[in-house]
């Protein structure tokens, strides 16, 4: 006999379909890297789409709870929740296929209707404009690694001829260069935001030459050409997989129609109306 309060033997009722005819719909999103940058062992190698679970209430209290804001991994705790493989670990997914679970979870929940407030690239006057998050392209992946599975991406320096492995940052780099950032800026109030390129490129980097201390790899990034250090962060930028977050405004001051960044505000996942 199973004891009192288990569940043991029991079949579980599903509520809302038995007795509300209703179930929460289930999506299969795209991943823009198609999973060639994860191990073999990792339930993402070569997965090229990841169903997910529309955003419900639990979501938005999710989205609403003050700790979990404050920590900076709401949107980690967001993305968890609604991928139904709970073997897959969202931090350590690439940020370009990360922001493509978010845009797909956040078009579940409020639409694919998006306002946001753009500054026209013509006239430079604000105006409030509305985009469709489902007209966004999907950017893939269109290099390959050094090895299969791995998240290693090679370039020949134009000016010093140094061969760089680089890596694109996931969710979890994204996440530790912002804690390190905010503490920096906790020691040093009066620190301006200065040394972003160099920093980020520091952590892109594998090795340099096959070079891989990461001090050595640090100086050098500070103390290579600025044409290198332009050719591959283009590089990085335009094989980086994810989402194009650009759209077309049209600007009620000047009439210009331009492109602009989608800004992923508090409107995003907060909206307003």
């Amino acid at each position: 006999m199973p004891k009192k309060g288990s569940n043991s033997g029991m079949q579980q009722r599903n509520v809302m379909l038995d007795d509300f005819n209703w179930e929460v719909p289930h999506e299969t999103v795209p991943i823009p890297s198609e999973g060639r940058v994860y191990p073999s062992g990792s339930p993402l190698y070569k997965k090229k789409t990841i169903d997910i679970r529309s955003m419900t209430a639990n979501e938005e209290d999710i989205l609403t709870s003050r700790a979990l804001i404050k920590k900076g991994t709401v949107i980690t705790r967001l993305l968890s929740a609604c991928v139904t493989d709970k073997g897959i670990d969202v931090n350590s997914m690439l940020s370009g296929d990360r922001n493509a679970l978010m845009v797909a979870i956040r078009i579940t929940g409020y639409g694919s209707e998006y306002k946001a407030e753009v500054t026209c690239p013509s006239c430079s006057d604000k105006s409030r404009q509305e985009f469709n998050l489902s007209d966004l392209p999907i950017k893939r992946l269109s290099i390959s690694p050094v090895k299969p599975g791995e998240n290693r991406f090679k370039f020949v320096l134009p000016v010093t001829k140094k061969t760089v492995n680089f890596r694109f940052l996931t969710g979890k780099d994204e996440s530790e260069m912002a804690i390190e950032n905010q503490r920096m800026q906790e020691i040093f109030p009066d620190r301006e935001s200065d040394g972003l390129v160099t920093s980020r490129l520091a952590n892109c980097i594998v090795s340099i030459d096959e070079i891989d201390d990461k001090n050595k790899i640090s100086h050098f990034v500070k103390n290579m050409p600025a044409l290198d250090s332009r050719k591959l962060r283009t590089y990085m930028d335009d094989s980086e997989p994810g989402i194009e977050m650009r759209s077309i405004m049209s600007c009620p001051s000047c009439g210009a129609r331009s492109e602009v960044e989608l800004p992923l505000g508090a409107g995003f996942f907060w909206p307003r109306d």
